[in-house]
């Protein structure tokens, strides 16, 4: 449990604002984002440097916790080796546990691809419990790990971006992250 945990953080500096890493040496807990996006900011942030920095030290991070910050470093600058990264160990008590909200952040982590998106509805369907749109809403409200779960491919039935934790700014970001490098491994 989180309780018996000795957890470490990482602040990370990235194009959607400062990012924190929480883990303990069992795995990641955390990734919560210190800034809120209200608009999308343009491809000028995308240059933006991705840095580490420990909050307690650079003696004080763990594997799990270096694991996830070269995850996010590949997202963001190096995408096309994104892939051949392992994803880091989740600690968190959420994936501890056989949930709904377990099952849905794991569907949408194996089922829905960079650059796609899907909606509350469709997810609900893909988890075996359609009509669980607003369930699903309340699996990616709790979703303790943005970015590497990715909450922000779901969107609403209309087509609306919807609500995310990093606010409307840093979802438009990364989805459109996520089109232009869909559409330039395409080509």
């Amino acid at each position: 449990m989180a309780s018996a945990c000795r957890m470490k953080r990482s602040l990370l500096e990235s194009p959607v604002g400062r990012l924190e890493i929480s883990a303990c040496e069992a795995g990641v807990h955390g990734i919560k984002f210190l800034d809120k996006m209200v608009e999308s900011a343009g491809s000028s942030r995308c240059g933006a440097p991705f840095s580490g920095e420990g909050l307690e030290g650079p003696e004080q991070t763990t594997p799990a916790l270096a694991q996830c910050a070269a995850w996010l470093a590949a997202y963001f600058y190096a995408p096309e080796t994104v892939a051949e990264l392992p994803v880091p160990p989740f600690h968190h008590p959420l994936f501890q546990q056989d949930s709904f909200r377990r099952r849905v952040l794991r569907k949408l982590m194996t089922a829905v691809k960079l650059g796609d998106t899907v909606t509350y509805e469709q997810l609900a369907a893909l988890v075996g419990k359609s009509g669980a749109a607003r369930a699903v809403g309340g699996a990616m409200s709790a979703n303790p790990l943005p970015i590497i779960v990715p909450c922000h491919r779901v969107i609403r039935s209309g087509g609306k971006i919807g609500d995310y934790a990093g606010g409307a700014g840093a979802k438009e970001w990364l989805l459109g992250h996520e089109r232009r490098l869909r559409s330039e491994w395409a080509a």
